[in-house]
């Protein structure tokens, strides 16, 4: 499986326009893509201009897909101008432990 952490901070005062457009993006992602397992946003306890998204897909081509689909390319125009600075961490899932 192919995870993407990715922390990201926001202009400050966009933080409310970006979580929008990326919960519609998440939300989107694990009701109607197969691949998508797993698309959490949180928000830093500290700053709230600091939003972190964990992302787990079956493997790179489902994650391929993803960034083919409608809501993904809709969600770009809305949060890209927002990001003042972004860093991505790649992996591989060695053990998945879903909350049942």
């Amino acid at each position: 499986m192919y995870c993407l952490f990715i922390k990201t901070l926001v202009k400050p005062g966009t933080a409310d326009a970006f979580l929008a457009a990326i919960n519609a993006n998440a939300a989107a992602s694990v009701a109607t893509e197969p691949g998508c397992l797993v698309f959490d946003v949180s928000q830093d306890r500290e700053d709230a201009n600091v939003i972190y998204l964990y992302e787990i897909y079956q493997d790179d081509e489902a994650y391929e897909a993803h960034t083919r689909t409608a809501h993904f390319r809709d969600s770009r125009p809305l949060v890209e101008p927002l990001i003042e600075e972004q860093v991505c961490f790649e992996s591989n899932v060695i053990a998945r432990n879903p909350v049942s």
